[in-house]
């Protein structure tokens, strides 16, 4: 870890008496401009994966909180299993919340950061508590899965019966969704990172969660920044563009880039991951300076 970076890793317990792993990154000689809480992606984790992320938001100054939510990374449950995406969502809101309310962090901004999946997390999150977060920095968030990788819909109606008998039933191999999400082979290699099949309930509740966004994107008012590569196979950029016309929020921007995939963050080359922090912590800083302005 750099001198300038400050890291510490805990271990707490849900309400459903499981441990989760959590993490964060501080600057070590200076008071964060801002909170930004990262929300990985499905079978990812936060220590390893999203490390360069957090590192890349320290340097620029910001305090970075991740958690490997229930089932993923570190922390306890079935890996790669999501029988509630609700539970999820109550863990991250619990822990998160909690980190604000620190003497250290009131009256700090607080952002989210969320990839795939975990873009989803970061709207859910919102629409818990509409006013309590400053913005949000999207990236190819799961607000629809992409047609390619839905099965015909006579089978997703079979698959939803059979759901509520065999939850955990294997239904595909996530290696190959991993295939297709990143350009850089080293992302599979964590050991951390689920890399078996993809369960049925799971399935289905990233269905659920990702139909349910899709139908009430107006519903979005705080400021957000959506990226999503043009070659994304994997979340629907469409989708992302959809969110950017019809959100309620009167601060919003799209990026799209050209021959860019799924995984953004770290799936990418260097010089096109460099490409993608640019645009984000540039637009953090400005949501920060705009606040600061007001003071």
């Amino acid at each position: 870890m750099a001198d300038n970076v400050k890291y510490d890793e805990e271990f707490i317990l849900n309400s459903r008496g499981l441990k989760l792993f959590t993490c964060r990154w501080l600057p070590a000689s200076q008071k964060p401009k801002a909170l930004v809480f990262i929300c990985h992606g499905y079978a990812m984790e936060c220590s390893i994966t999203m490390q360069s992320t957090a590192m890349q938001l320290v340097k620029a100054g910001f305090a970075v909180y991740g958690i490997d939510y229930e089932g993923h990374g570190k922390s306890s449950g079935r890996q790669g299993y999501v029988h509630n995406f609700n539970n999820l969502i109550e863990d991250c809101f619990k822990h998160f919340t909690e980190i604000c309310e620190r003497e250290e962090n009131r009256g700090k901004m607080r952002f989210l950061l969320g990839e795939s999946m975990g873009g989803a997390m970061a709207l859910l999150l919102h629409r818990k508590k509409p006013d309590f977060w400053n913005g949000a920095v999207l990236v190819a968030p799961m607000c629809k899965i992409a047609d390619k990788m839905k099965p015909h819909p006579l089978i997703i109606s079979i698959l939803i019966m059979v759901c509520k008998l065999i939850p955990q039933w294997k239904i595909n191999q996530n290696k190959d969704i991993i295939n297709i999400a990143f350009k850089e082979p080293q992302v599979r290699e964590n050991k951390y990172c689920y890399k078996g099949p993809l369960f049925l309930k799971t399935a289905y509740e990233f269905l659920r969660v990702s139909t349910d966004l899709e139908k009430r994107l107006q519903e979005v008012t705080l400021p957000f920044l959506v990226l999503h590569g043009e070659d994304d196979r994997v979340t629907d950029k469409n989708v992302s563009d959809q969110l950017h016309k019809v959100a309620s929020s009167k601060d919003k921007t799209l990026k799209l880039y050209s021959g860019m995939w799924h995984g953004l963050l770290y799936g990418e080359p260097q010089r096109n991951i460099d490409i993608v922090f640019k645009d984000i912590i540039s637009w953090l800083d400005k949501r920060c300076s705009i606040a600061n302005s007001r003071m």
